[in-house]
């Protein structure tokens, strides 16, 4: 019994190992401490035994890539030079500037030049000298008609006097302009909130993995003194076969565990505009991460004030003037026109003329199309104005749904912890009292595998509320980086 006893005191040494793992940056308290020893018998010493020497490949920490992320400063550099996203939102903003310099060139002078030649197949000859007759004027004309080559060249200048639907283009598109920048900011503030929940999820899954090795080294060293003991004939068959199978689940969870952690790694790579997978350096202060992205970023006093809220109601001002635009295609324009024009070969008249002319145009009938024109802007601007009631109500109910939540995640992490202290305790416990004879395996792989979920579910909860501190404080904010 002593020699079995022997062997199962570094499981003792194993169940605080999970303890001894690094403390994530959330925590506010420490593990409660419990160590309970194994008492000797009256006049007998008791030695431990050498710790147990295992090795197994699996037990190898994940490498790092070879990019690793040190600041939230550097996260948002990456962002500005090679997010994907920002840059269409970018791009939106010169195109809505194009479309402005558009409007306005409507309305600008335009000058136009043209030069035509032209020859005639068929022409008829007259009587003349040489082929040339003085016509009205004294001047001299072709002798056949027509001409079989002429040219004609001339240059018009037109200019819009009264024309108010382009002109009040001009002023719809430039909204349209501050509507995507208004845009921008709000992605820029989605893109800061994505990748800090990424780096999040990053160190969350390095947590993870490092629990899930400790998890295996217990198990793998409950496995052999499982089987020494069975060396001994204090333990049977049944308890290699449990202490094996939680060696085999510690295995599984490891296995997909280091797969969550290579998927976070590229989602973080992805988000910074790199394919390939991108880690968190440990100088970076994951639960400061909250604190860093508020100073990038700027707290809105309400929901009106936000990005895409703002845009939103942007928009619909625009959609209210295209409204408005259309009644103005029912208003006559005037358009002031000058041509000067040259021809040849000369003939009777000045070469070449100059004129001026004043263009009324007084819109009656166009088959129906500015009618339509109208219903389809009234639908707009209704449209518009219910996306801008949708966006507000789920704009309050994010920002009351955040703040809801991390007071939810502070408290899910406080009895995680408590669970956890206490998925230690009765994995000790329970350690101790198989030692004594008092338990059975089966009992002490239950206890084993309950204190490394407990472990592993303090680490997502922790983390949990890093993110419900961010959201809490970027759903109520604008991001003009």
């Amino acid at each position: 019994m002593r020699k079995a006893a022997l062997l199962v005191v570094p499981l003792l040494v194993s169940a605080r190992a999970f303890g001894q793992t690094a403390p994530t940056p959330a925590a506010s308290q420490p593990a409660s401490p419990t160590a309970p020893a194994a008492v000797p018998a009256p006049g007998a010493s008791l030695t431990l035994p050498p710790a147990l020497q295992i090795d197994d490949p699996m037990l190898v920490p994940v490498p790092p890539p070879k990019r690793v992320l040190t600041s939230w400063q550097e996260a948002v550099s990456m962002l500005r030079a090679r997010s994907t996203d920002l840059r269409i939102a970018l791009d939106q903003v010169l195109q809505a500037e194009a479309a402005t310099r558009v409007a306005l060139a409507q309305y600008l002078p335009s000058i136009i030049g043209n030069g035509i030649y032209t020859h005639q197949l068929i022409t008829k000859g007259t009587s003349g000298l040489g082929g040339f007759v003085f016509g009205a004027g004294g001047f001299l004309t072709s002798s056949r008609i027509p001409s079989p080559d002429s040219a004609v060249g001339q240059i018009q200048v037109q200019q819009d006097v009264i024309n108010a639907q382009e002109f009040d283009q001009i002023s719809i598109n430039e909204l349209s302009e501050d509507a995507t920048r208004l845009t921008v900011d709000d992605e820029k503030r989605t893109l800061a909130l994505s990748v800090a929940n990424q780096i999040v999820a990053v160190v969350t899954a390095e947590r993870a993995a490092e629990i899930n090795r400790v998890g295996l080294r217990v198990a793998l060293e409950q496995a052999e003194i499982a089987s020494r003991k069975r060396s001994l004939g204090a333990a049977n068959g049944l308890d290699v076969v449990r202490a094996q199978q939680n060696a085999a689940n510690a295995r599984a969870t490891l296995v997909t565990g280091d797969e969550s952690l290579h998927e976070a790694r590229e989602a973080l790579g992805l988000a910074l505009g790199v394919p390939e997978e991108v880690s968190v350096s440990p100088s970076v202060d994951v639960s400061g991460l909250a604190r860093d992205a508020a100073g990038t970023c700027r707290i809105v006093p309400s929901i009106d004030d936000r990005a895409d809220v703002a845009a939103a109601r942007t928009q619909l001002q625009v959609a209210k003037r295209n409204l408005q635009n259309v009644w103005y295609t029912f208003i006559p324009t005037i358009t002031a026109q000058s041509t000067l024009a040259a021809v040849t070969p000369v003939g009777a008249y000045p070469n070449p003329t100059w004129n001026i002319q004043g263009v009324l145009q007084v819109p009656i009938w166009d088959g129906g199309t500015r009618y339509g024109n109208l219903r389809n802007a009234r639908a707009a601007e209704d449209i518009a104005g219910q996306q801008l009631e949708a966006l507000k109500r789920q704009a309050i109910i994010q920002v009351e749904q955040a703040r809801r939540q991390l007071v939810v995640a502070e408290q899910s992490a406080k009895v995680a912890r408590t669970q956890r202290d206490l998925a230690a305790q009765n994995d000790e416990m329970t350690q101790l009292g198989y030692m004594t004879g008092q338990g059975t395996s089966l009992e002490l792989v239950t206890a084993s595998e309950a204190h490394r979920q407990a472990e592993l579910n303090l680490a997502l909860l922790d983390f949990d509320v890093v993110k419900a501190r961010l959201l809490a404080i970027l759903a109520l904010a604008t991001c003009p980086w």
